[in-house]
């Protein structure tokens, strides 16, 4: 019998989705803008385990296992679902709240557990067995009655064309972040990889409004862009520059007087930390051009860094959408 807390398997980042490989070699499913959870299903009582390890059951109680006749273990996504969108903002709100403030929460915007793999069916662990065997498995708890309500199964297929589609930035703006492969043979390697994941990007612009190290070939950049208040906001930090665009880039750029927007501001390292990001600012007036993935979070901000692709001489600041 599997215990708390399991390392869940991972998924290995990949720029493009892989060949095809033989009919039904891979499985090709939704990559959703959530959490990672390990949710344990005894007695008619859950225990839901967070990708590090923490607790989450007290957060979402709207997800009490009650009436689930089964002993299962299963390893999915949570996700809440506002507008016809899945909501990574309100999740993470969620999460903050317990006791009274989150059954309060939980009517209002409920959760939802969308599962992708079966790890144990009243007391027979499956991780040893290939996945296409947990798949059907999972997929007959559902056909069957087993699961439902606010459990729910990922979108799933064995032909990559319609993975594809998933890849679109349409599906990206409902909450479906990209695509997971994973091998139809493959056994469950709790804390390791195995899997493959490929994230929905798209090109954007920003304007280079900071950056970290040297100014004469900075590390990385930190972009921004106005609101309808005209306040200039930071909206994303790209990843470590080459060296030739180090060069480039630092070439262009003139750092910025006490009057800049951004002058004795602290930003955080990464989305979701509190560590403190050293920069300095440079007078708002290069393009930069970006390839990011489509998670962004309610104030414009991306969540993951963004890859520099080029400056964009060919348009000047006014010319970058101003946020909502």
């Amino acid at each position: 019998m599997l215990k708390p807390p399991i390392a869940p398997m991972r998924a290995e980042a990949r720029a493009s989705l892989p060949a095809a490989g033989t009919p039904a070699s891979l499985y090709w499913q939704q990559k959703l803008d959530g959490y990672r959870v390990i949710a344990y299903l005894r007695s008619g009582r859950l225990h839901l385990q967070s990708r590090t390890g923490a607790d989450l059951t007290a957060h979402f109680p709207e997800l009490q296992a009650a009436g689930i006749s089964m002993d299962l273990v299963l390893d999915g996504e949570l996700v809440v679902l506002r507008e016809g969108r899945l909501d990574f903002s309100a999740l993470q709100q969620r999460a903050r709240l317990a006791g009274y403030r989150a059954r309060t929460a939980s009517q209002s915007t409920p959760a939802h557990v969308v599962a992708f793999d079966l790890l144990e069916v009243d007391g027979e662990v499956l991780t040893g067995r290939p996945y296409w065997e947990r798949w059907a498995r999972l997929e007959a708890l559902f056909t069957g009655g087993v699961l439902g309500g606010r459990w729910a199964l990922v979108g799933s297929t064995t032909e990559r064309d319609r993975a594809l589609a998933w890849m679109d930035p349409d599906w990206a703006r409902a909450g479906v972040e990209g695509v997971v492969v994973k091998p139809a043979g493959g056994r469950y390697r709790a804390g390791k990889g195995g899997w493959w994941k490929v994230r929905s990007r798209e090109s954007t612009e920003g304007v280079v409004g900071a950056v970290t190290g040297p100014l004469s070939a900075p590390d990385t950049l930190l972009l921004g862009r106005w609101d309808a208040e005209a306040r200039f906001r930071m909206t994303a930090r790209t990843t470590p520059l080459p060296a030739t665009a180090r060069r480039e880039v630092g070439s262009r750029l003139t750092a910025a007087g006490d009057d800049h927007p951004w002058h004795g501001v602290t930003f955080s390292a990464g989305w979701g930390t509190r560590t403190p990001l050293p920069h300095v600012p440079v007078v708002p007036a290069l393009v930069a051009e970006v390839a990011a993935d489509t998670s962004v979070d309610d104030a414009g901000r991306y969540r993951h860094p963004v890859k520099f692709l080029r400056l964009r001489d060919d348009i000047g600041p006014d010319s970058v959408p101003s946020l909502p």
